[in-house]
């Protein structure tokens, strides 16, 4: 499938993928299907939400390492600087070297091009937090957060679903 053909699909995610209402409770539900799911998959990642204003679930896998956190930071920044999935900047932006062109003014070390990053987006609110994942291929990571978006939100993942790369 063609980077474009994923960016719409992914614009449609981000479109679809909206709550009615966002709190700790509905944190805790995501992150702990994302968690029952890492589990029982072998999974080796760490599952990071929050609102802009404060972590509200966090869970490190075995298998995950030291550096998951600082990916999944530096996801988080993006989102909350772009307001979209950091899977969509990816292939929106291509660059291989994952960092933002230097016009842009954002350090490495702060902001990252890699997916696994979803906005958290509330129906009359807006992106007021994100949840991230890391320790797949960018495109599972990303592809994790959507199935337990989708799971939650009652939306049928087959139409939403990224395919495989081997696809």
């Amino acid at each position: 499938m063609a980077a474009a053909d994923d960016i719409a699909l992914i614009r449609k995610q981000e479109e679809t993928l909206v709550f009615p209402a966002f709190d700790e409770a509905i944190s805790f539900k995501i992150g702990s299907a994302i968690r029952q799911r890492a589990l029982a998959e072998n999974l080796p990642i760490i599952v990071d939400i929050r609102l802009w204003d404060r972590p509200l679930f966090y869970a490190a896998m075995p298998g995950s390492n030291a550096s998951n956190p600082d990916w999944a930071r530096r996801k988080i920044n993006v989102v909350k600087r772009f307001l979209r999935s950091t899977y969509r900047m990816v292939l929106e932006q291509q660059r291989p070297d994952r960092a933002f062109k230097i016009g842009e003014g954002l350090d490495i070390s702060e902001y990252v091009l890699a997916g696994g990053g979803f906005p958290v987006t509330v129906k009359g609110a807006g992106v007021i937090g994100v949840i991230a994942v890391s320790g797949l291929p960018e495109r599972e990571d990303h592809g994790v957060v959507v199935d337990a978006l989708c799971d939650h939100l009652g939306v049928d993942k087959r139409g939403l679903a990224l395919a495989s790369e081997a696809e």
